[in-house]
């Protein structure tokens, strides 16, 4: 898989700081369920594997907070 270097996935805040946006963080993800390992993901994507965590943890927080949403209706 080609490294991504879109303009639109990568914005620049201060220097030496990337803000990847919503899409970039969700194919990583879908990448992760569909079984590759986090650190396959890290290197494909030319990111590192500590930035795929919290977003795993915030995608799964998230997930959490929605199934709680339905039950209480």
């Amino acid at each position: 898989m080609k490294k991504r270097e879109s303009n639109s996935a990568v914005q620049q805040g201060k220097p030496g700081r990337r803000k990847y946006d919503e899409e970039f963080k969700q194919q990583a993800l879908m990448m992760v369920r569909n079984g590759q390992s986090v650190h396959s993901v890290a290197e494909a994507l030319g990111i590192s594997e500590n930035l795929i965590h919290p977003w795993k943890r915030a995608a799964s927080d998230n997930h959490s907070s929605a199934d709680l949403e339905v039950e209480q209706l």
